[in-house]
């Protein structure tokens, strides 16, 4: 598949939209300090998959009421820091490439609608449609999010394409039959250095709207 085939584009947030790379990153720190795990543990599983699934994978003997609490806490160690959040590099640059080209496009977050809300409004970003950790049943690696915005978008998931900075959200956007791009030097369909790179992309190909 390539860039002429696409027909709506599915984005993640965290580090794809929007750089809020440093504000989780201090969160998981925080709660890390406050759970006794090392915060290199917490950090290398933590980007792109829901709070709880990390928590279950770091303390595994939690029962579920226990891990609600817990990421009950990481979230609200989250929602207020927005000191350096914004959008990504080349990112608006791309939403008004899409507007110009009348594709259509989502957000799915493993983040709950608050955290999502406001990280966006502080990137200066309104999406036309929002998918978070609350709207599915299982979350990123699972394709449930994407599908969803694939389905809200009335679009099929085999001509969309998913935009990722993170390897389990990759896997979703596999696992739903999209066409992958993949920032941060991970591996997907397409592989981006910045979003600027995605938005001549889709300006030139050849059946641009």
């Amino acid at each position: 598949m390539e860039l002429a085939d696409i027909d709506a584009v599915l984005f993640d947030m965290d580090g794809t939209l929007v750089d809020s790379d440093a504000a989780v990153e201090r969160a998981w720190e925080q709660w890390a300090a406050e759970y006794a795990v090392v915060p290199a543990a917490a950090l290398a599983i933590a980007h792109g998959r829901p709070a709880d699934q990390t928590i279950r994978r770091l303390l595994p003997a939690l029962d579920d009421a226990a891990v609600a609490v817990a990421a009950a806490r990481q979230l609200a160690l989250q929602y207020d820091d927005l000191s350096d959040v914004s959008p990504t590099t080349g990112a608006h640059e791309l939403l008004t490439t899409l507007a110009r080209l009348g594709m259509p496009w989502a957000v799915v977050t493993s983040a709950d609608a608050r955290l999502a809300e406001a990280r966006l409004g502080a990137a200066g970003i309104e999406p036309p449609v929002l998918v978070t950790v609350e709207d599915v049943r299982a979350g990123k690696p699972d394709p449930e999010g994407y599908l969803r915005a694939a389905a809200l978008l009335d679009v099929p998931p085999t001509r969309c394409l998913v935009v990722e900075d993170a390897e389990v959200g990759l896997q979703a956007g596999r696992a739903a039959g999209a066409l992958t791009a993949a920032l941060k030097g991970l591996d997907g369909d397409l592989r981006l250095v910045d979003l600027t790179q995605l938005a001549d992309g889709l300006a030139s190909a050849p059946t641009a709207r």
